[in-house]
């Protein structure tokens, strides 16, 4: 079995910088595919959260769905009111997207 191996990597010669090649080939398809999309959605969800304004509906961490009542810039935190007199007070990294954003899946 070990001669098997030895002769197939003796008759394929200099297959090192094939090698290389491939996985270089495998990480930048893997970035395009994969680390490229997620970080333009983490910037787009980062520009929401700080361009938060009051009255915004809002889906916060949870799936709870609410109204920004408040946004305090030196905490970083937002008031949401997710029914009559219910306020919840989240971190601005909890608030997720924007409602009329959201798409149902119907």
């Amino acid at each position: 079995m070990n001669s098997i191996v030895l002769a197939a990597q003796a008759a394929q010669g200099g297959g090192g910088m094939g090698m290389l090649v491939m996985m270089v080939a495998i990480f930048a398809i893997m970035w395009f595919f994969m680390i490229r999309p997620q970080q333009k959605k983490q910037k787009e969800t980062r520009n929401f959260q700080n361009s938060l304004q009051e009255g915004t509906a809002v889906v916060i961490g949870g799936g709870i769905y609410g109204t920004v009542k408040r946004v305090d810039i030196e905490k970083h935190t937002v008031d949401v009111e997710v029914a009559r007199g219910v306020v919840l007070t989240v971190d601005k990294t909890g608030v997720f997207a924007d409602v009329n954003a959201v798409t149902p899946n119907a």
